[in-house]
């Protein structure tokens, strides 16, 4: 599903009634939780997605645990803005 050496990933708002905002890491998925994560996905709004580096995986994913939290309290973050924070992890 994606590079040797990089972490597929995906930011997405559920289209569930509570609306929130998630992270789907497709390269991390198993065949248990596969199909039903990139369900989710699709069902979703897309808000972001990308590859990470994977030797700076865990990093990146702090910075966008932080900003899916921010998105889920209400605050305004461009997608623009998100790739700026993370364009040292970036593949």
């Amino acid at each position: 599903m994606g590079e040797p050496g990089k972490i597929m990933f995906e930011i997405y708002r559920e289209a569930s009634y509570n609306r929130l905002y998630r992270v789907v890491y497709f390269t991390e998925l198993n065949e248990h939780n596969k199909e039903t994560e990139i369900n989710r996905a699709l069902a979703g709004e897309h808000f972001y997605d990308g590859f990470l580096s994977e030797s700076k995986g865990d990093q990146a994913k702090v910075v966008i645990e932080r900003a899916i939290g921010r998105l889920n309290e209400g605050e305004k973050i461009l997608p623009e803005q998100l790739e700026t924070e993370l364009a040292e992890y970036l593949a």
